[in-house]
């Protein structure tokens, strides 16, 4: 079974986009059986669908969770591919303090484990940036503690995807986030350079100094194409090896 943690240098720098264009070009390497989990999604819109009764059923659902199910070839109970839905779009600790919800990375860890038993490739998205905290200590009593991305990616111990979003302030964004990973004793095995300002000045030069100091292969260089196919991004991506 293939895994991989996908995270990303800030929040909206393409970490769907790349999780969906990974899922499909893991099915086109042979791999029958591909899922993609989003263990928070903080944003959601209250959903109904009927069942085959005619029986209305409601969820709260993300837009990057239904593009992961869309990518994917296998389909799972939601609170496997989905274990936090949480509807305010909100760093996710406050988004949970918001649902009185408290994100439990025992939970989440079992949640992976499950598909992992039925998947061949699974493709974890992490919430924000690398460290953005997904659970706090209670305001009021003080119990509980801090918990981040990061320490959901050690629990997992899965090889990383970073996607570096091509803006202003990405080179800084990106090298910290390298550090972050290796002190974790993580493996970063590719790095994908998602252009999400096509203003962003010296684009190429950019992209040529993150390729000399961060220390695993660009797996792709997606253009600022805000409808671009997927099966076309899927192809032009590298799998780590």
């Amino acid at each position: 079974m293939v895994a991989y943690f996908v995270t990303g240098t800030d929040t909206g720098v393409g970490k769907t986009r790349v999780s969906a264009a990974l899922l499909q070009a893991l099915h086109r390497a042979g791999h029958a059986r591909v899922v993609g989990m989003k263990p928070v999604a903080a944003g959601c819109d209250w959903v109904t669908s009927e069942d085959a009764q005619g029986v209305a059923h409601g969820q709260w659902l993300n837009e990057d969770v239904a593009a992961l199910r869309a990518a994917g070839t296998l389909a799972v109970p939601p609170l496997f591919d989905n274990p936090y839905a949480l509807p305010d779009p909100l760093s996710p600790h406050l988004a949970a303090r918001q649902a009185g919800e408290v994100i439990d990375l025992d939970h989440i860890e079992a949640s992976f484990h499950a598909l992992r038993q039925h998947a061949d490739a699974v493709v974890v998205e992490g919430a924000g940036g690398f460290i953005v905290p997904l659970s706090e200590p209670d305001p009021v009593t003080g119990e509980g503690a801090w918990a981040t991305s990061a320490d959901l990616a050690l629990r997992l111990q899965l090889p990383i995807v970073l996607v570096v979003g091509m803006r202003l302030g990405c080179l800084n964004h990106a090298l910290l986030t390298q550090e972050a990973i290796a002190s974790r004793g993580l493996k970063l095995v590719g790095w994908v350079a998602n252009h999400v300002d096509p203003d962003m000045a010296a684009q190429d030069e950019n992209v040529a100094t993150l390729q000399r100091r961060l220390q695993a292969p660009m797996l792709a260089r997606l253009p600022w194409a805000p409808q671009a196919d997927l099966t076309e991004l899927a192809s032009g991506l590298r799998l780590p090896g």
